[in-house]
């Protein structure tokens, strides 16, 4: 975020600019208008319309992208760690993992410390057919972004980061 531009200057833009345009739902949220679950599964129903549409040709299953690009990012990562950071259900992860392994994308190596591990790695065509994934998945995001400044995107970026923060280190007190 630039020096001249903070937050509060931020919002109250972003405030003004939604009030100033039509909405699009055809139902008054009621109760729902202030809850942060409803406006982020909103907003993840679009969206994953979308990255459905553009994943199609790629013929993989739902969470694929996720697990490719977290195993990417963290060379033998375990399946565990995976279904965790990637919010994905481990018996659909074991079904996307298998799929990859199939299909030359990834590879399962046992750990040599704890051989109930497997530590997770994409191959070298597992990381060109995620590189292609990735584009079509920022193609789904051109007008999302392209209606918020640079300095917005940083901002949304950084509070959906402390939301997830928030509630993950929850989770991890109960534990």
């Amino acid at each position: 975020m630039s020096a001249d531009t903070d937050a509060a200057d931020v919002m109250k833009v972003a405030v003004a600019t939604t009030a100033n345009r039509a909405s699009t739902r055809k139902l008054d949220p009621g109760l729902m208008a202030d809850r942060l679950s409803f406006r982020v599964r909103g907003l993840l129903s679009l969206l994953g319309d979308r990255v459905l549409e553009a994943f199609a040709p790629f013929g993989l299953r739902s969470g694929s992208f996720t697990a490719m690009a977290l195993i990417a990012a963290n060379p033998g990562c375990s399946q565990i760690e995976l279904a965790r950071e990637g919010g994905l259900d481990k018996s659909s992860l074991v079904a996307i993992l298998n799929d990859l392994e199939k299909l030359g994308y990834a590879v399962r190596a046992r750990s040599p410390r704890d051989k109930r591990r497997s530590n997770l790695y994409l191959t070298a065509e597992g990381e060109k057919v995620m590189r292609a994934m990735y584009e079509a998945a920022m193609g789904t995001e051109t007008s999302l972004r392209e209606g918020f400044t640079p300095d917005e995107m940083q901002l949304l970026f950084a509070l959906l980061e402390r939301a997830y923060f928030i509630l993950a280190n929850e989770e991890r007190a109960r534990d």
